[in-house]
């Protein structure tokens, strides 16, 4: 018994700190994509009018830059060294 309390001390000695592959620049910037993606199908929805420019042209490409902030947030590097 005395073996495993020792080995837990050893094992709690040797932790070190977790730590997360995102920085919370990171995490900012994707909430900021999905936000945005989320106001580009809400302007896919619209009104009635089927070839109305807002869903055909503008929608789409508000949905595209979403995504593609998605990806700088995903690929941007943090700042710490």
């Amino acid at each position: 018994m005395a073996k495993t309390t020792t080995t837990t001390k050893t094992q709690a000695a040797n932790t070190t700190p977790v730590k997360f592959i995102f920085d919370k620049s990171n995490y900012t910037w994707f909430i900021i994509s999905i936000a945005v993606v989320a106001f580009g199908f809400v302007l896919m929805s619209g009104t009635t009018d089927i070839y109305s420019t807002t869903k055909i042209v503008i929608a789409p490409i508000v949905v595209l830059a979403g995504f593609g902030i998605g990806f700088y947030a995903i690929l941007k590097k943090s700042d710490k060294k």
